[in-house]
């Protein structure tokens, strides 16, 4: 089991995580124009390095907040996120940022 380190509750087990897939991928400006095979590849298409590796984790059973970690494909080491170390793409903002708090949270704004 992996053990990851949130930001903002500290380290816990995998299974309280959610797996939001590679970080980084922009969203087409223009889905509409996109070909089928454009499209497809925007979804379906990740690079998947041997090493050092840019993910997107949910804290599920925590903070409900997403955040960026490095992973390392062979050893599962894990890292803080970007390359400054910054693991909130979101400015340094965190969970309270108002576009970031789920509309479905009983007691927030």
């Amino acid at each position: 089991m992996l053990h990851i380190d949130c930001p903002w509750c500290g380290p816990r087990d995998e299974i309280e995580f959610r797996y939001g897939g590679q970080a980084g991928v922009a969203c087409p400006e223009d889905p509409a124009a996109l070909t089928d095979e454009e499209w497809a590849e925007y979804l379906f298409m990740r690079d998947n390095p041997k090493g050092w590796f840019h993910e997107r984790w949910f804290h599920a059973a925590g903070c409900r907040t997403w955040f960026t970690v490095r992973r390392h494909t062979v050893t599962h080491e894990i890292k803080p996120g970007g390359p400054d170390g910054a693991t909130d793409p979101g400015g340094g903002r965190g969970r309270d940022a108002p576009e970031r708090r789920s509309r479905f949270r009983r007691g927030r704004a």
